[in-house]
């Protein structure tokens, strides 16, 4: 997994994902189910690209990709990534280890 904090590092991502699918995650430092989603999500074994932001380090980014998805911020969010597209999210008590699996098996094959 790789943390991403700049413009930049969210546009790379995002062309990136025009050749394979990409997760991010949206974690927040501070909050419980957040941390129990973060873990669920470090442990997911995959080829696919893994990235987080940290909201607390990188507010300023999380408020871009809400723009630039026009998905509505939440904390713990995550997307998986796709043609430059969220083609699948979750957020809170949904980021579980199955569920993400399901995910990228749907969307990676």
């Amino acid at each position: 997994m790789q943390e991403i904090y700049t413009t930049e590092e969210w546009d790379d991502l995002l062309e990136q994902s025009n050749e394979v699918p990409v997760l991010l995650m949206k974690h927040s430092s501070t909050c419980p189910i957040s941390s129990a989603a973060f873990n669920a999500y470090h442990h997911v074994e995959t080829d696919l690209p893994k990235y987080y932001l940290v909201v607390q380090k990188s507010r300023p980014l999380s408020r871009e990709i809400e723009q630039d998805m026009q998905i509505r911020h939440e904390s713990p969010q995550l997307f998986l990534l796709k043609d430059g597209k969220v083609v699948w999210q979750a957020t809170h008590y949904s980021i579980r280890e199955p569920a993400i699996t399901q995910a990228i098996q749907e969307y990676y094959a």
